[in-house]
C-alpha cells in the first residue's frame, strides 16, 4: 500500500477527526455536577479559533493578539490567572524571548533573586549550594537524618510544606536526581519477600529503565501497565488482574504509579492507589509529572503512598541543575530493617555555596527529569563517578554529625522564591490555567491541516487525550509532511530551538492496539527513527518517538502561541525539505548524555 494511502486510511481509522471528537472525548469521564461544566468547556474551545476551524498555510494564522482575544473570549475566567503573569513579568525577565516546555519537576528560586544576589558571598535570598555525596545507607539516613546542618534542615522543611506533606509522617531524603532516587529504593526494598514490582508509565525514561532492571537483578518480577490507542488510558482490566492477583496473598511487592503521564498528559485514577493498598502492595508515587500545587489536591491530601519520590530545579527556564527527593512513610521504613546494602550510592548533602570557598568534593547532578527520555536534557549519573567521589570524599565530609559551629545561614529564613509564587497562585488558579492552555494548544495543533488535501490529512497528530476537560499539562505529537511521511521528532525539536523554543523529545512504550486499530501499529512506529524500546519483556512493542511540550504555571499564552506558528510552518512543502537537507548537511548527531 503506498505510504500516503496507508497513512490516509490510518488517519481516519486510528485517529478520530479532531473536531468531531471534542465533545466525545470527556464524555466517559463527566459525572455528577462536573458533566455541565465540562460540556460547556468543550463548547467553548469551539469558538476559541474562531472564525477559523482549519489552516492550511501558516500565513493564514491569526496575528498574536487577535488569537488571544479569541482564546480570552472564549473563556473570560483566564483573566483571573492574571497573577502567573505579572510574576512572570517582574521575576522571570528572562523568559521574555525564550518558551521553555521541557521542565518537569518545581523551581526553587526566582531568576530576579539570582540575579539580585549574583555576587553576595551567601545569601539567604539566594541561597546557592553545592553538593556532596554522603557515604551511607538509605536505613540509616532515615533512622539518623536528623543530623543534619541548619542549612538542609531549612530547605527540608520548606520542600515538605511545600508539598504537603507531614514531617510526623514521613522522613525526607535528598538525593543527586530523580534516577538516584529509584535506584536507593530499589536496592534496599526486600524484593527477596516482596517478590514483585508493577509500573504504570506510558513512556520510556532512564530512570525507570534502570530501576526495573536493578529491581529484576534483585530477583523481582517486574510487569509493566499496558495503555490503549489512540487514548493511552490505562488497560484497566488487564492492570487490575495483576494487582488483585492472589487477593489473600500479603507483601506482594512494589507498585510504582505516576497519577499523570508527563508525556501524553494522560490522567489516571486514585483508585489504583486504594485498589494497591487494598491488595497487599507497597505504594511508589511518583510525583515527578505533578504541577507545583497538585499535592494539594484532595486525593492526596488524604491518600499517604509508602513513599514518594519528585524533583526540584533551580531556576525555571535557566538553570536545570537541582536534585531529587525520595520520602519514606515512617510507619513503612521498617521494610528497609535487614537491607545489605552498605552505601547508598546517590544520596547527597546540600552545602551552602560561599564565594571564594574552595570544596573538593563538588559534583554535578542531573536536573529534574524533563518529559520522557530528552535527548537535550535528562542526564543519568555515571555510577562510576558517583562511587569515586564517594570513595575520595574526605573522612570527616562522610562520617560523623556535620559541624555544629554556628554559620551565618543558621541565622537567616532560606527563601524560595520559586516555591513562594507558586504558593501565591494557588492550586485551583494554576489548574485552571493549565486546563485552558493545554486544550487551546491541542485544538490548535489540531486544526493545521495540509493544502489541497482532499481527503483531510492532517500536519499533526497528537498521542494520547485530545481536546479533554481533565487531562494534564503535556502533549506527545509528531508533525507530518504532505505525503503523510513522519517527520524525525528530532529534528522537530532542533529547529524548533533554533526559533528559541525549547521543545522535549520522548518514547511512548506500553501501547496496546486492538484488532480495530492493528492496521495502525507498524505506521505509528516509524522504521525510519524508532528505536527498540529498552527494559522491557518479551512481549512488548516497538516505542513510538514524538515531540513533547509541558506546560508550567509560568506559561503564558504567548508561549503555546509560538509553539502553534512554528509548527505550521511545516505546512510549507519547501521549508520541510529545504530544513531537513540542510539538518543531513550538517550531519549533526544526537548525543545522550
Amino acid at each position: 500500500m503506498p505510504i500516503k494511502q496507508a497513512s490516509e486510511s490510518c488517519i481516519h481509522g486510528c485517529f478520530a477527526n479532531p473536531f468531531l471528537s471534542l465533545s466525545q472525548s470527556t464524555s466517559a469521564s463527566q459525572t455528577g455536577g462536573a458533566t455541565a461544566f465540562a460540556a460547556d468547556f468543550d463548547e467553548a474551545m469551539r469558538f476559541s479559533l474562531h472564525p477559523n476551524t482549519q489552516f492550511t498555510n501558516h500565513e493564514s494564522l491569526p496575528p498574536l493578539p487577535q488569537s488571544f482575544f479569541n482564546f480570552s473570549r472564549a473563556y473570560p475566567q483566564y483573566a483571573e490567572t492574571n497573577q502567573a503573569d505579572e510574576i512572570r513579568t517582574q521575576f522571570y525577565h528572562h523568559l521574555k524571548d525564550h518558551v521553555c516546555l521541557d521542565y518537569t519537576g518545581h523551581g526553587l528560586f526566582s531568576h530576579a533573586q539570582k540575579e539580585l544576589n549574583r555576587n553576595a558571598v551567601f545569601s539567604a535570598d539566594f541561597p546557592s549550594y553545592e553538593i556532596s555525596y554522603k557515604s551511607v545507607d538509605l536505613n540509616s539516613q532515615i533512622l539518623y537524618g536528623n543530623q543534619e546542618t541548619e542549612f538542609e534542615s531549612k530547605i527540608r522543611k520548606r520542600i515538605m510544606g511545600f508539598l504537603n506533606v507531614s514531617e510526623t509522617d514521613y522522613s525526607m531524603v535528598f538525593t543527586a536526581n530523580q534516577s538516584s532516587a529509584f535506584r536507593i529504593l530499589i536496592e534496599s526494598y526486600p524484593f527477596h519477600s516482596h517478590r514483585k514490582m508493577i509500573t504504570v508509565y506510558d513512556y520510556e525514561s532512564e530512570a525507570v529503565g534502570n530501576m526495573m532492571d536493578v529491581a529484576r537483578k534483585r530477583g523481582a518480577r517486574v510487569e509493566s501497565a499496558q495503555f490503549s490507542w489512540p487514548g493511552l488510558n490505562i488497560q484497566s482490566g488487564k492492570l487490575r488482574e495483576i494487582v488483585v492477583r492472589n487477593r489473600k496473598k500479603r507483601n506482594k511487592g512494589l507498585f510504582v504509579f505516576p497519577l499523570q503521564s508527563k508525556v501524553s498528559g494522560a490522567r489516571y485514577s486514585y483508585q489504583w492507589l486504594s485498589m494497591a493498598v487494598e491488595n497487599g502492595w507497597h505504594v511508589l508515587l511518583d510525583a515527578s509529572a505533578l504541577g507545583p500545587k497538585d499535592m494539594d489536591t484532595l486525593g492526596l491530601s488524604l491518600f499517604r503512598p509508602d513513599f514518594l519520590i519528585c524533583s526540584f530545579y533551580k531556576v525555571f527556564g535557566e538553570n536545570p541543575s537541582g536534585f531529587g527527593c525520595l520520602f519514606v512513610k515512617k510507619t513503612s521504613a521498617s521494610v528497609f530493617a535487614h537491607s545489605t546494602m552498605s552505601t547508598s550510592i546517590g544520596i547527597i548533602r546540600l552545602v551552602p555555596f560561599q564565594r571564594g570557598r574552595i570544596t573538593v568534593d563538588k559534583v554535578d547532578v542531573e536536573s529534574p527529569e524533563p518529559e520522557g527520555p530528552s535527548v537535550s536534557s535528562e542526564i543519568v549519573e555515571d555510577e562510576r563517578q558517583q562511587r569515586l567521589s564517594s570513595e575520595t570524599m574526605p573522612e570527616e565530609r562522610q562520617e560523623g554529625p556535620p559541624n555544629s559551629s554556628k554559620t551565618v545561614e543558621e541565622e537567616t529564613v532560606i527563601e524560595c522564591k520559586g516555591l513562594d509564587h507558586a504558593d501565591a497562585v494557588g492550586l485551583i488558579l494554576i489548574s485552571t490555567r493549565a486546563r485552558y492552555q493545554i486544550n487551546w494548544l491541542v485544538n490548535a495543533l489540531m486544526s493545521l491541516q495540509h493544502p489541497n488535501s482532499d481527503t483531510g490529512l492532517p500536519l499533526i497528530r497528537i498521542y494520547g487525550p485530545k481536546v479533554r476537560f481533565d487531562r494534564a499539562p503535556a502533549v506527545a505529537f509528531n508533525v507530518f509532511d504532505w505525503k503523510g511521511d513522519q517527520i524525525d521528532p528530532i529534528l522537530v525539536q532542533k529547529l524548533a530551538d533554533r526559533n528559541h523554543i525549547s521543545l522535549g523529545y520522548g518514547v511512548l512504550c506500553n501501547v496496546w492496539f486492538s484488532d480495530k486499530h492493528n492496521d495502525c501499529r507498524e505506521f505509528v512506529a516509524d522504521k525510519k527513527v524508532v528505536k527498540e524500546a529498552s527494559r522491557k519483556n518479551e512481549k512488548s512493542e516497538k516505542g513510538i518517538p514524538v515531540v513533547t511540550a509541558a506546560l508550567g504555571f509560568l506559561t503564558n499564552f504567548e508561549d503555546i502561541y509560538r509553539v502553534w506558528f512554528f509548527v505550521s510552518r511545516f505546512l510549507d512543502a519547501d521549508f520541510v525539505e529545504k530544513e531537513r537537507w540542510r539538518y543531513k548537511a550538517l550531519n549533526q548527531r544526537t548525543i545522550v548524555i
